[in-house]
């Protein structure tokens, strides 16, 4: 690892950070160098990532919070601060959905999943900016979005609307908090293996139970992502690792895909016999072989 993608001695916050993308950062941080609080709603998975960061050599610190609640959320932060006396990074991970049609939610429905994958990150930015300026040091706020935050969203309206907002906030606060040297930056992941997409949403992470697609589904998968396979979790965490760490000293406010190239496939899949079509059903076919193009005249 060259020296700019090492953390050492800097203290970085992650929400959301019991299983998935969040776990896989806080790990990859401690790899990097970095002490790690974990902030985490489930205790079983609060304790296995933090007894990961320790294994790692890297002091941890396991928190388990409910980010829907504004209260829980300054009582966290303030924790990180007595145990450290110092946050550099913080990670707005934490989040999640479900799928049903705007139409069959109702304003309950809708307040849980602004608090969980919105306000979370409002109120978890506030409390922590301050230390950071504090310090004197600046800081990276990073904050996981989704491609659904750029994109129409069937059965997930009012998440991708909370991912619009996230992304929106990252430019503003990339302004408002640069003159503190405070960098905000996001994340885009798309199809990324976790043990949510793998339908275990609770309890310990125990890959054990996770489901596997089926064949015709990963064609599915193989047809839909460039790349040709889903994420893993710890391709979130480099890219995180990347954005906290002085490789990207000199980039804020901008929005970071992982996602295999999804977004700029923009519904374009590909076909079993090569070549593309769009959703709509336009053909479009394969390129020719290259070795036996004509040249132009």
């Amino acid at each position: 690892m060259t020296d700019k993608a090492r953390l050492d001695g800097q203290v970085a916050l992650v929400t959301g950070a019991g299983g998935g993308i969040g776990r896989a950062i806080a790990i990859e941080f401690a790899r990097a160098g970095a002490d790690v609080a974990i902030a985490e709603v489930i205790p079983e998975r609060c304790e296995e990532a933090a007894a990961r960061v320790r294994e790692l050599g890297r002091r941890a610190l396991g928190c388990v919070v409910d980010m829907m609640a504004a209260e829980a959320i300054v009582e966290l932060v303030n924790r990180v601060d007595a145990e450290f006396g110092r946050i550099d990074i913080l990670v707005n991970n934490a989040g999640g959905t479900s799928c049903r049609p705007f139409l069959q939610q109702n304003e309950t429905n809708w307040k849980r999943i602004i608090d969980l994958n919105l306000m979370s990150m409002l109120r978890a930015t506030h409390a922590v900016a301050p230390i950071m300026i504090r310090e004197g040091r600046g800081g990276a706020i990073i904050n996981v979005a989704s491609i659904e935050a750029q994109r129409a969203a069937p059965f997930f309206a009012v998440y991708a609307a909370c991912k619009a907002g996230m992304v929106s906030f990252t430019h503003t606060m990339a302004l408002e908090l640069g003159e503190y040297g405070i960098r905000v930056n996001a994340m885009a992941p798309d199809h990324t293996v976790s043990p949510g997409s793998r339908g275990n949403r609770f309890g310990p992470v125990d890959e054990s139970k996770w489901f596997t697609h089926t064949p015709a589904e990963a064609e599915a998968m193989r047809q839909l992502i460039p790349i040709g396979r889903q994420g893993v979790d710890v391709e979130c965490g480099d890219a995180a690792v990347f954005l906290a760490s002085a490789m990207s000293a000199y980039i804020t406010g901008v929005v970071l895909p992982v996602d295999g190239g999804t977004s700029a496939s923009s519904g374009w899949l590909r076909l079993p016999e090569g070549g593309w079509t769009l959703n709509q059903g336009l053909r479009i076919a394969p390129l020719p072989d290259p070795n036996r193009a004509k040249p132009l005249k």
